[in-house]
């Protein structure tokens, strides 16, 4: 296997509600049939047609490989206020996936299946990035998941909503002075909200953590004790608030929404009605599939850097298994996951069958993301799957032709989404409070973070 290349490490706050799409046990045998029904996460609520069609078209590939196995799928989207009820409750498919920064609190609360020796048998643990295997490996050692994507938070912007403002759509904004400059320019041209951020259930305090690691700030540091040191009160916090201060009280370029989470922010983009804001560089699947955005308005470029060590923040997730499922809904999870997640990643047999079905089903093919194998492994694939691509890589290629010239940063390992939760409220004020006391915001905030750090 080449050598990994540098990926990022990171996780994402972002959503989790639960649904099935047909009725089913908690795992197990199905006595009429013979088989093991295993329930399998697949889209957030709202998913387009088309894509229950390409799973459809997948469900089938896999149980005519292995007809032993009844696929039941489940409607699933993380979230981070809700999931550790959803699964405290059993409510969750056999198999789902959950961010990078989840990984170690539900290792260290014994909430995910060992499957050290299923991945070995495999043959493919030592394929993955060595960083990116820390998120799964658990204080004994052991491996409680499969990595199975990476990605960067970039710059979403619409096109239309820039020519309408005089702006060139292939010459996104490289500042953030010059991200403040467009915003403006597009609400004065078409009242619409200039630029956007994310703000409640925990993804308000990932998107300033976001702004802090773009200005060369960084709001935790990770001793190697397993204690951690809060850093939130620093120049780049302060600069990313007042930033969104000036979007919101002096330009009135961010628009009227202050209370938007990842799918809300998503449906308003979709819709026209945001012209730039920050999320993962994966981001364009689950607009078109989700939430009916129309290829030709999306854009995208990498997040402006400045001051001292910047860098761009990853996320990413895994796919993983509760620990109260049997072995035989364990076995067939292992084989689901290895089938529709991994091989796609490591065997161009697999990755063309893949693209193949999803561009049959007018699916995203060759969304940007970032490899949790080697870089060179990952461009390799793109070469496989090149007559199956359909996404607009021209407009991303802001995005493509920069994003390896920046500096990875994994996200903090401790109290993630507490700490999230936390600085929620401080975005929130910033929004809806003109004359907010920034410097007494952040100073209560990094109390407050280091007392759950230390708890």
């Amino acid at each position: 296997m080449k050598s990994p290349a540098r990926v990022l490490l990171a996780g994402v706050a972002v959503v989790a509600t639960v649904g099935a799409l047909a009725g089913c046990n908690a795992g197990g045998g199905d006595e009429s049939s013979g088989k093991v029904e295993l329930r399998v996460a697949t889209f957030p609520p709202g998913a387009d047609a088309a894509a229950y069609e390409a799973f459809a078209a997948q469900e089938k590939q896999f149980e005519e490989e292995n007809p032993d196995i009844d696929i039941i799928g489940v409607e699933y989207e993380w979230e981070g206020p809700t999931f550790a009820v959803q699964l405290a409750g059993g409510s969750l498919p056999d198999v789902f996936t959950v961010p990078f920064t989840d990984a170690k609190t539900l290792l260290e609360n014994g909430q995910l299946m060992d499957v050290t020796a299923e991945m070995d048998e495999l043959g493919y643990t030592d394929s993955f990035n060595p960083i990116i295997l820390d998120a799964v490996t658990g204080a004994d050692g052991k491996l409680y998941g499969f990595p199975r994507q990476a990605y960067a938070n970039a710059l979403s912007y619409n096109r239309e909503l820039f020519e309408a403002a005089g702006l060139d759509p292939d010459s996104p904004p490289e500042t953030w002075a010059e991200v403040q400059e467009y915003a403006k320019q597009i609400t004065d041209a078409t009242g619409k909200a200039g630029y956007s951020q994310m703000a409640i259930n925990n993804t308000g305090g990932w998107q300033l953590t976001v702004g802090t690691v773009a200005r060369g700030g960084r709001t935790q540091i990770d001793n190697e004790d397993g204690s951690a040191e809060s850093t939130i009160d620093n120049p780049a916090t302060k600069g990313v608030l007042e930033f969104l201060h000036a979007l919101k009280w002096e330009d009135g370029s961010f628009g009227s929404k202050v209370d938007l989470d990842w799918g809300m922010i998503n449906q308003e983009f979709a819709a026209g009605n945001i012209g730039m804001y920050t999320t993962g560089s994966d981001i364009y699947t689950a607009l078109v599939r989700d939430f009916g955005l129309d290829p030709d308005v999306y854009g995208m470029t990498v997040i402006p850097l400045e001051g001292d060590e910047p860098g761009t923040l990853g996320g990413g997730d895994i796919a993983v298994m509760s620990p109260t499922i049997d072995d035989e809904t364990k076995a067939a999870g292992v084989k689901w996951i290895d089938w529709y997640y991994m091989q796609k990643l490591l065997n161009e047999d697999a990755a063309v069958l893949d693209a193949q079905t999803l561009n049959e089903s007018g699916q995203a093919v060759g969304t940007p993301v970032l490899p949790v194998l080697s870089r060179e492994l990952y461009e390799e694939s793109l070469i496989w799957i090149q007559d199956f691509i359909n996404v607009p890589l021209e407009q991303m290629a802001p995005f493509r032709e920069r994003i390896w010239d920046q500096t990875p940063v994994g996200e903090a390992k401790k109290k993630t989404q507490e700490v999230y939760a936390l600085l929620d409220t401080v975005v929130q004020t910033v929004l809806t409070d003109e004359n907010a006391d920034i410097d007494a915001l952040l100073k209560q905030a990094q109390t407050d973070a280091q007392a759950l750090l230390d708890s």
